[in-house]
Formats: structure tokens, sequence, C-alpha cells
């Protein structure tokens, strides 16, 4: 999340798709009410169902699940051929200007495919997708944005194929009310407004998860609304530290997004000169390039005097990642009889998908399972997965499995990292019931045990283990108190800052990530993060609710906003050239004549406005980006089918599915099409339950008691199915049975000149607990977005029956 939840009351247009905040984020959804009410902002609300975030839009679009990326692109399309974007701030704060190399073949000239694509690999080669470099080894560029070969142009003629037209035959929806649509978004391109997107699941659960986001980020920078008040690109995280969990690290992360080390990275120095990006503009602040900081500072974290210069800090400790290590892999390992033990803290496979049936065959190959939980889930309890599932007979299975009952959230104190990315401390309300233990207790157990255990049999490689830095006044539970401190980072030796020349003496708290360094003086768990537990206390402890931004909503005194107490990032992009806001009535940041004030400058303090240092200071080109090298299917967004669709691509019939999305070649991995599958499905969710874990809880079911099946009426009316009538819901991989819903909530579509259904249901059941229903997830199919591998949940096919 860019902003925060407070400042979306700043919008004066609020978009809302891939989401439904009214009904999965209600105490948030407010502030979107509170921009209706005292700015007249207008929301629009674009879904494949009217559900309740579109009953109080200005304007809904229905969609086809899946075609986001259709939309977003013809509004970008609608933006440059009627001149609707901030052009001072696209020519200095993106990379329009920037010149790429001969060579480039964009989809429309290519049969839906970008240059460089390999059949064989199912892989691109990038080499032609790179920026046209000077002789001082920075990127040309072409200020007048007029140069055939600038992003800008190429950007032009690449989303020029998205007419209204062609996005209404893509998506299902009536050209007018697209181009209704596409005209509120883009008013928000004059200077003196500002226009959010509120975002969730509804697009990151897509096989096309990165690139829808990367679309609406460069719909956001050709309006100018990226590090505005009342701007931004907003992702609503559901659970409340799902944010924190990502920052602390991924499959492919260390905390705080510093890179995976790979196999061929085998000193710090590889890893760093292989991690660390170089410059491509002059201007640029380019900030990844203290990478050398935050590395070191985090291996003394981990492994304290342990790490020393002379053993590289123990680099050579960390794993390396040799391949794909993330959700649908691990279990395909498991599947595979590669993966032999896993650990499931507060996760649910069986239940998460996709492929559920896939999911419990796969724990039926390990040699142990570890579940900690508060209930005894559907992954805990595979082995009684009913005949539905195809589980293997429970004497054949082999598996040893571990249930250790855990403290839930009320029960245990810690941080809670939520959308705004606010760290915010909670206290324990109550002692967990019986033998359940915290987190913490249930790690400091295996860690003490494990060291045990190395230090009496040995073992291939016990120094990890044995020396890690475990110094905590109680290593069997260790105080949070303390993890967050080592988390913020501290003084191991005495040091003078050679550029503020403040004293630093060891044991203090850092005050930031400002003062790491690289040679083994500092210690921080992740340097994103640092800056929240000082020498002035614990910053996520504060609840001061006096808002100190003029009314804009900041509150820089409640809780701690990674990074460096930030409430809007980029929020030099908030001011022109000269240092003065695009809106003086919404100000982010200004130069007071000595220096940047308002927000905590997301730049350096004293840089004068006449430097022209770019204001995106993570990217090495030092401003956003419309064209993004990085991403694995192309630089910019363009619109694939899922894998499974009713539709050939109406862009190109050839290649109409994402030709690099991850797939997998088990005999269970099988894939549906339209002739027996006609129908897309999508999934959601529900204000009454949490994801699986209110089926655990009697009085909360009884919101929202059994499992059902939203249908067209013009559908069900086809099917002989009225509403409660039993139906069944059929994909590749399996079947589930609930009561229908039938709706007016979802409209047939015209795709392509043919009709096409959509149909959806809930998550939140499965055979575990005291309601219990089918797993939602026993439907979709195993392909992954190609940068984030995330599976398809949301657009798949489907057929249905009357039971």
């Amino acid at each position: 999340m860019t902003n925060n939840w407070v400042d979306i009351k700043n919008a004066d247009v609020i978009l809302v798709m891939g989401g439904n905040p009214a009904e999965n984020h209600p105490c948030g959804f407010k502030w979107a009410i509170e921009a209706k009410k005292t700015r007249n902002a207008k929301l629009i609300c674009v879904d494949p169902r009217f559900n309740r975030t579109a009953a109080v839009s200005d304007q809904f679009v229905q969609i086809r699940s899946g075609t986001d990326i259709a939309f977003l692109a013809g509004v970008m399309n609608y933006m440059l051929t009627n001149n609707r974007i901030h052009k001072e701030y696209v020519a200095n704060y993106t990379n329009a200007p920037f010149l790429i190399k001969e060579g480039l073949l964009l989809p429309g000239d290519n049969d839906g495919l970008f240059s460089g694509f390999d059949p064989q690999k199912r892989a691109y080669d990038k080499s032609t997708w790179a920026y046209e470099m000077g002789t001082d080894n920075f990127v040309k560029v072409d200020m007048t944005l007029e140069d055939p070969r600038c992003v800008f142009q190429l950007m032009k003629k690449h989303y020029s194929r998205y007419t209204a037209e062609m996005v209404a035959s893509i998506c299902g929806c009536s050209k007018e009310d697209f181009l209704k649509a596409a005209e509120m978004i883009s008013s928000t391109y004059a200077p003196e407004k500002a226009g959010t997107i509120m975002y969730a699941l509804g697009w990151t659960h897509h096989s096309s998860a990165v690139q829808n986001i990367r679309a609406a980020a460069s719909m956001q920078l050709l309006l100018g609304n990226v590090g505005r008040p009342g701007g931004g690109v907003n992702a609503l995280r559901g659970h409340s530290n799902i944010q924190g969990a990502t920052d602390m690290n991924q499959t492919h992360t260390l905390p705080g997004y510093l890179k995976m080390p790979k196999p061929e990275w085998q000193s710090l120095k590889e890893f760093i000169d292989a991690t660390t990006p170089k410059k491509l503009r002059p201007n640029s602040m380019n900030y990844w390039e203290n990478t050398d900081k935050f590395m070191v500072s985090m291996l003394k974290a981990f492994w304290g005097s342990a790490a020393t210069t002379e053993n590289d800090f123990a680099y050579s400790w960390l794993p390396k990642m040799d391949r794909d290590y993330s959700w649908v892999y691990i279990y395909d390992g498991a599947y595979n009889g590669i993966v032999k033990g896993v650990f499931s803290f507060g996760m649910n496979p069986v239940g998460n998908g996709p492929h559920s049936k896939k999911m419990v065959q796969a724990l039926s190959r390990l040699d142990w399972l570890v579940v900690a939980e508060n209930f005894e889930t559907e992954t805990a309890s595979f082995w009684k997965a009913p005949k539905e599932y195809d589980p293997p007979a429970a004497a054949q299975i082999k598996t040893e499995v571990f249930m250790l009952p855990a403290a839930n959230f009320a029960e245990k104190d810690g941080v809670f990292t939520n959308s705004s990315r606010w760290l915010q401390w909670k206290w324990k309300v109550v002692d967990p019931p019986g033998d359940a233990k915290a987190d913490q207790e249930i790690i400091g157990r295996l860690v003490l045990k494990l060291r045990e255990l190395y230090n009496k049999e040995g073992g291939k490689l016990p120094d990890p283990v044995v020396k890690m830095a475990w110094n905590y006044s109680n290593p069997v539970s260790p105080n949070l108190e303390e993890v967050a401190k080592e988390v913020n980072g501290k003084v191991l030796e005495d040091f003078t800052d050679e550029k503020t020349k403040v004293d630093y003496k060891k044991g203090q708290q850092v005050p930031g990530y400002a003062v790491l360094r690289a040679d083994g003086k500092t210690l921080s768990g992740n340097w994103l993060h640092s800056g929240y537990y000082t020498e002035a206390g614990n910053l996520a402890m504060r609840r001061n609710p006096v808002d100190d931004s003029g009314g804009l909503g900041a509150y820089h005194n409640w809780a701690f906003n990674w990074p460096a107490n930030r409430r809007i990032m980029y929020n030099r992009a908030s001011a022109d050239l000269n240092g003065k806001p695009w809106d003086p009535k919404r100000p982010g940041i200004w130069w007071n004549g000595e220096k940047w004030v308002g927000d905590v400058p997301d730049y350096k303090p004293d840089y004068k406005p006449e430097e022209m240092i770019g204001p995106f200071i993570m990217n090495p080109e030092g401003v956003g980006k419309l064209y993004a090298v990085e991403m694995n299917e192309g630089p910019f967004p363009e619109h694939y089918e899922p894998y499974e669709t009713p539709v050939d691509n109406p862009l190109h019939p050839k290649v109409s599915s994402n030709p690099v999305t991850k797939l997998f070649k088990t005999k269970m991995d099988v894939y549906g099409t339209r002739d027996k599958f006609p129908i897309v499905c999508t999934t959601f969710r529900l204000t009454e339950h949490f994801h699986y874990w209110t089926k655990h809880e009697a009085i909360l079911n009884q919101l929202q008691q059994e499992f059902f099946v939203e249908i067209p009426e013009e559908l069900a009316k086809e099917k002989g199915i009225k509403h409660g009538d039993r139906v069944k819901v059929s994909s590749a991989r399996g079947s589930v049975e609930g009561k229908a819903m039938v709706t007016k909530r979802i409209r047939p579509l015209k795709v392509a000149g043919q009709t096409v259904w959509q149909i959806g249901f809930p998550i939140h059941w499965g055979y575990a607990g005291k309601s219990v229903g089918p797993l939602a997830n026993t439907l979709t199919p195993t392909a992954l977005d190609p940068n984030s591998s995330t599976p398809e949940y949301k657009a798949f096919l489907v057929s249905l029956d009357k039971a």
C-alpha cells in the first residue's frame, strides 16, 4: 500500500477493482465513504459480481473474471488518445522518456508475443527489451517524448489496440459502461485532482497477478497519482499481519526484500555485486546501493559474534535457492517424493490449495508433518479426508503427524503490520488454553532441542543452528520486545557516522536504517522496519490520536509506519519540479527553501529541487516504471486469457493464454477445456467468515451456515435450477456440491460474440470443524503467475448441474 487507510478520504476518485472492501475490509472502507461524503468523490467498482461495494458506487462495470488487464489497458488507451495524462509528471517522474534498443517487437506486431520468446524453454530472452545506453553508461532519454523508441511512444502503440470495442469484446461489459468509467477514472489527470486504487486478492489471486498490479501502477503514473495524498496503488491486506509476514521474508526474498542467494553467488561479494543495482540515470538516488549495509547487518542479527569479516559474515550459512520453492512447488515436491517433511505454522495447504485433492496426496507422501494451529484443520487431519477427495487408505499413509496447539492472536503480544504499513503493537489479552503455546515458544523449544541434538550427534552442517544468535533472556520463549529491538537494530561497536559526524555507542538502538553499516558494527533483523524501536522506546506502541498533518490524516505519532515513519511512499512526487505541491490543499511534502517538510520525505531532506534527483529513490532509474524488463512475460502488461478460458483471445487467438504460465506435469495436474467445462467460475469471501478459521466456531457459523453457489437467473432457468436447489459444480480436478443462490448480481456476458456465463462461491468451508462443507480449492488449477508463482484461484472453467 503506497498510502494508508485514512488517506483514502483525500481522494477525488476511488477505483475499487480486484477487491470488495465493503464486505472484506468493512472497517477500512469507511474512508471511501468519508471521501464520498466530504469531497463528493466518485467511486467506481469493476468486478465480476454486483457486490456490496458496487451497491454504494457511482459506477459499476461487470467484467469477466481474468480480464482486468484488458480493462486497465483500455483506460490507458483512452487517456493517451484523449491527452488525459499529467504530462509534466509523466515526462519527469516516469521512464516515459527512456529509449529502448532497436529490435523490440510488441505483441500487436508479433502474433501476441514480445520479441525473444523461446517455445522450447517457454521463456523469454529479454535482451531486446533492454534500455539503449549512452557512452556515459546511462540510459538515453528524449524529454520531448517524440522518439518512436521512447517508452511513451511504444506505450501508446502497445495500448492502441485496446479500443472501447475491444475492451467490451474481451471483458464482456458494454462499450458505454466502459467509456463512462474511463472518463471518471481519468478525470484525475489534472494536477489539482487525485485518485486512488483499492485492490486485494481479486488481483493477486490470478495467474496474471503481477501484471494486473503493474497495469494499475502504470495507469496511476500516467495520471500523476502516485506519491500524493488521495492517490496511490493501495493493496488491502486481509489478515492483520500479512504485510508484516511479507516484509519479513518470502520464498524468494530475505527480510526487507533482500534477494535470496542463488548457488552461483558463493561469496558475499558475489551476492552484493549481483543484487546491488547500478544507477541508470545520473540523477538517480538508487537507494538499493546500500544493499551491503542491509545484508551485513541482517547477517549479524542472525549469527552475532559468529559472523565475522573473516568468514564473510557467515554468508555461506544462508541457503542458496536452486529452484522455485514457492507454495505450489513445495507440495508438488512432496507429491513427487522430493520434500520429506513440512512445518505448517498457521497455514492450511489442503484448504488453501490449489487442487485440494493433490494436496491430500502430497501430504500422504511425506515422512513427517508438523502442524502448529489453534484448531485441528484439514491439513492436520488430512488422512480423514472424505471419499470425494480421493484420499489414500489411512493404513497406507506413512506420514507421521505432530499437532502442536498454538496461541491465537489475542493470546500473544507483538506487532501487527497492517495494510497501511503501520507497525502497531498489540498486547496479550488472555493466556492460551491448555497446552497451547505462543509461536516464539514453539520455535524456541525447537531451536534448543535441535542444538542439543547437533551438539550430541553432529551433522552435515551444524553451524547455522548451533551458532545462531539466540541471546534472549528467556531462550525457551523469547520476549517479543527483545525480538523487536533486534529487528530494529543496534550498535555492536562504537563508531562515528562519516556523513553526519554523530557518535554511536555499543549497545545503543539505531535510530533508523540510514546508520546501518557493512563493516559488522551494526545489526538489524530487517532494515525496512528499522526505526520503530529506538532509544526513544517502542514506537509501535504509540497511540496519539492527534492529526498533525492539517487534516490529511497522517497521524505521525500513531504507531510506526515503515519506512522511516513515512505515511506516503514516493512523496517527492507530490510536488512539482520547483518543490511546490501539485495541489496546495493536499500537500505531501514541499520545499521550504532549506529542506523538505510535511510528511517524512521519501527523499534526502536537503536535496534542492534544482538538483532534479528522481523521486522514486529505490529504482535505479530514479523514476516510476511504465516499462519494466523485470517481468517474465513482457515489459508492458498484455491481456492473456486465463489458462482455462471459454474463448480464444480476441487480440491474438494464436497465443491465447500467457505463454510462460507455470504449469505442472503429474497425472493429477489436469486442465479443463471449454467443450466439457463451458462456465467461468470465481471465488470470493464473506464478512461473516475469516478464511478457514471461523467454521470452527459454532456462534459465528450461525451468521452464514452453509456453502452456496451464486448463479445468474438466466443460467439457472436454462439448467432448471431453482433458488435453494442443491447443485454440483465440477472442474477437471473434482466436484463440489451446495445450495443454489439464484441471483441478479451476476449477469450473462457477451464475449467475443458469444454468451459467456459466470458463477462463483465463497471459500470458507472444509471437512474439519463445527460447520463442514466442500473445499472451494478442490476445483482450482495448478497454473501459476510466471513472476510470483501465485495460483489461479479466480478464473477457471467448470460445469454446472442440478445435484
